[in-house]
């Protein structure tokens, strides 16, 4: 398994005579296999709420999700659940998936009650991980339904660094209408995850099964991007550096003199990681110039191996005397996809200061924003709340978490 990694510019023609260009680098990060390359073996562990408020229909629905998604998995993958309310308990040690009937037994008999504290259950997933993190791809999936009232949303965030460091990637599943979006969305981006809403129970087999095919599609893990950038070429000061796909995430940035990384954690086979850089460039001599190197660090578990290095990729731009635009459609779309969550993310704020019109019309942009990309599910959401705002109304609780949800993502 290697690592590929495709660096284009948004416009790689350059005006000679001016002294500063802005220009946006999309960076496509995937990993690439060969044919004797096999799947990874799994080692997953389901982290899922039974406190009261998902008493009935909610939990059988998600010990349903949680048996689907045993029966998905090889005889060499690994599986351990973590059930929590206000305190957590091992249900099913790390283990080999040698005979999965007595798991199902053991799921089927989880009963709800009692409040909720998210990071008792963290705590307990990422012990139960480590024992079968040797060359596999180690995720876990948190399914919540509720504040987290018995807990300490700072020790979730800090507890998903951590599994970042431990290379853990860590997916949130918010089930119904009374999670909160933010908590859950910090600690899947700061852990290489995906956020997930379950607006209806009978939603929870396929957002569980959509995170396991992608779980499947990991080839290779911990990954790092690394940009160095030559003389006269500088980061933008503010956000430089995002994801725009398979989420869009602000991606925080480490520097080393001029060269710059940030964490990409799995990479999957069938979708690319999709990184946006800002960059300014200063006034460079005519021809052909190297405006900056680009390259991936990474770890290989099919092979137990770690710290690769994948080949070192230059990024150069024609400096012209009479300049010509060439515009790369591809990289636009990046563009627009990372506006289209910055504009969500101002309508929010807007929101929260009491700016009802404000949010209405930083929404109505994002809409548009999103029917350029031809993302028409996005931009139907969008319109919509952007409407009831303009009408005086307030957004319900299940109206703001597909905004967010719909901001991070494109639905086709």
């Amino acid at each position: 398994m290697k690592v590929n990694i495709e660096p284009v510019l948004s416009d790689s023609h350059l005006d000679g005579k001016s002294v500063s260009s802005q220009r946006q680098l999309n960076i496509a990060i995937a990993a690439l296999a060969s044919e004797e390359d096999r799947n990874l073996p799994l080692n997953l562990c389901l982290v899922l709420d039974h406190s009261g408020s998902m008493k009935g229909r909610p939990l059988e629905t998600v010990k349903e999700a949680a048996i689907s998604l045993l029966e998905r998995l090889s005889p060499l993958d690994r599986i351990s659940v973590v059930s929590f309310n206000h305190k957590a308990q091992v249900l099913i040690p790390n283990q080999i998936v040698a005979n999965i009937a007595p798991i199902k037994e053991k799921i089927k008999q989880l009963k709800a009650d009692g409040g909720t504290a998210i990071d008792e259950g963290m705590k307990l997933g990422m012990k139960e991980l480590t024992d079968g993190k040797q060359n596999t791809v180690s995720q876990i999936f948190l399914l919540t339904d509720g504040e987290n009232e018995h807990g300490d949303n700072e020790r979730c965030l800090k507890l998903a660094l951590l599994a970042s460091e431990y290379n853990i990637t860590l997916n949130t599943l918010g089930f119904g209408d009374h999670w909160n979006q933010d908590i859950l969305e910090q600690i899947a981006d700061s852990a290489g995850g995906s956020l997930s809403y379950i607006e209806r129970p009978s939603q929870a087999v396929e957002q569980f099964g959509r995170l396991f095919t992608r779980m499947q599609s990991v080839g290779l893990t911990n990954a790092y991007l690394s940009i160095e950038l030559m003389p006269k070429v500088r980061l933008a000061e503010l956000k430089p550096v995002a994801q725009v796909a398979p989420e869009t995430i602000e991606l925080p940035v480490q520097q080393d003199g001029n060269v710059y990384s940030v964490r990409l954690g799995d990479l999957m086979t069938d979708t690319p990681r999709i990184v946006l850089v800002n960059l300014y460039i200063g006034k460079l001599p005519t021809g052909s110039q190297t405006i900056a190197q680009v390259e991936v660090r990474y770890d290989d578990p099919a092979h137990g191996r770690e710290g690769l290095l994948g080949e070192k990729v230059p990024v150069d731009v024609e400096v012209q005397t009479t300049y010509q635009a060439q515009s790369n459609p591809d990289v636009q779309r990046s563009i627009l996809a990372l506006a289209k969550y910055r504009q969500t993310q101002i309508a929010e704020t807007k929101l929260q200061q009491g700016d009802r019109l404000g949010a209405a019309t930083m929404l109505q942009s994002a809409a548009n924003t999103a029917l350029q990309l031809g993302d028409q599910g996005a931009a139907t959401v969008l319109q919509v709340s952007a409407t009831r705002l303009q009408s005086g109304e307030e957004l319900s609780s299940a109206e703001r978490k597909k905004t967010r949800i719909v901001s991070k993502t494109i639905l086709q």
